[in-house]
């Protein structure tokens, strides 16, 4: 981006931001019946297309605002935190979008590009399927060459159109964007406490035809760091969003109950606002640093991965916090609190939790600067 471009993009997502921040309000007040029916419901996605969301990650010349740009990776991450206090369910969504998006503009071409700003304008909406079953997804050579195997843990499974899949090629790990029409969904499966709206299902791929056209950049570039692990900002973000409702709401219930005044409640509240503004803190650097640090850093990868242990940990000890502050009526629905934190904990468990945190404390014990400095 050249600076006149940035200043224009700068502007107009503040236009943007409010639309979301409108967009958030709307779907707070709609959690509770989208959580009780499973799905996020017609109206939610019309206003999610209305206000810009589903566009929102393109570079401008497809229509977008340009979210998938390192550059803003600041607006993106206010996103994340207004949608994840929201509801996490669509802040799960949008933030698969937003991964599939990027990884196009990082590795892919323009008419895949093209293809994809295309298809979510009119009415489309990508993802990122990575998750395998024992036997996994593969690149069956043939003519035509086709996918043989299923993804499993699918996030929007049967309405996501447009994923990017990762599957096996002659012992190779590739990206594949694919074109759904007609799925083999299977949302038996998915019956976790929270995030119950997002579709997470099996998805059976088998058949579907593969040309050069789908092929997303080249072996291996979608476990490429420092992005792979770098971007988990994103769902920080998301996290992060759920944490500071959670305080704002136990601020609310103190003072509508008049228990303002209780000490140890004040105790409570004051934890609760220090371990949000800590998660906050790390995850808006953990985005700089990967829009503003050498990718060849070795610390990008690591401050990301104690951003995840950070995070977590701020997270659990809020909804222990409120949960013990407000009592019984903070797990009875349809109170928000017990929503937000049978979510968040679901949304937490992110894959190996173990290996980032160690990962990043190895880079440290590595390194030759001091922590004030890493």
């Amino acid at each position: 981006m050249t600076g006149a471009t940035l200043i224009l993009a700068l502007t107009e997502n503040q236009v943007l931001l409010q639309g979301v921040e409108q967009f958030a309000t709307m779907a707070f007040d709609a959690a509770a019946e989208t959580d009780q029916a499973g799905v996020i419901g017609e109206r939610t996605w019309t206003e999610f297309r209305n206000f810009g969301l589903a566009m929102s990650p393109f570079p401008r010349e497809f229509g977008g605002a340009g979210l998938c740009d390192p550059v803003l990776h600041n607006e993106l991450c206010t996103i994340l935190r207004l949608l994840g206090s929201a509801d996490l369910s669509v802040a799960r969504i949008y933030e698969g979008h937003v991964n599939a998006v990027s990884l196009l503009a990082r590795y892919g071409h323009r008419d895949q590009m093209q293809a994809l700003s295309e298809h979510v304008a009119n009415g489309g909406l990508s993802a990122v399927w990575g998750a395998d079953d024992a036997e996994g997804l593969h690149v069956i050579n043939g003519n035509p060459r086709v996918l043989r195997g299923r993804k499993i843990l699918a996030s929007g499974a049967g309405f996501v159109t447009d994923p990017i899949v990762t599957a096996v090629a002659e012992g190779s790990q590739i990206m594949c964007l694919l074109h759904l029409s007609d799925q083999k969904v299977d949302l038996s499966g998915w019956t976790a406490q929270g995030m119950r709206s997002t579709a997470t299902g099996a998805i059976d791929l088998s058949g579907t035809v593969i040309s050069s056209d789908n092929v997303v950049g080249v072996a291996g570039d979608f476990m490429r760091q420092p992005h792979f692990s770098g971007g988990a900002w994103r769902f920080c973000a998301a996290h992060t969003g759920a944490i500071e409702r959670l305080v704002d709401l136990f601020r609310d219930h103190l003072l509508t109950r008049g228990r303002g005044g209780d000490p140890y409640q004040l105790d409570r509240l004051a934890h609760c606002i220090a371990s949000a503004k800590t998660a906050r803190q790390w995850v808006e650097e953990a985005a700089r640093r990967l829009s503003t640090v050498d990718p060849g850093s070795f610390n990008v990868v690591a401050f990301a991965n104690l951003t995840r242990m950070v995070t977590e940990r701020c997270a659990l000890d809020v909804m222990e916090a409120v949960q013990r502050g407000v009592g019984l009526t903070s797990f009875v629905r349809p109170n928000p609190i017990e929503r937000i934190s049978r979510d968040l904990a679901t949304y937490l468990r992110q894959p190996v939790p173990d290996l980032a945190m160690s990962d990043g404390a190895k880079a440290f014990l590595n390194s030759r600067l001091s922590v004030g400095d890493f």
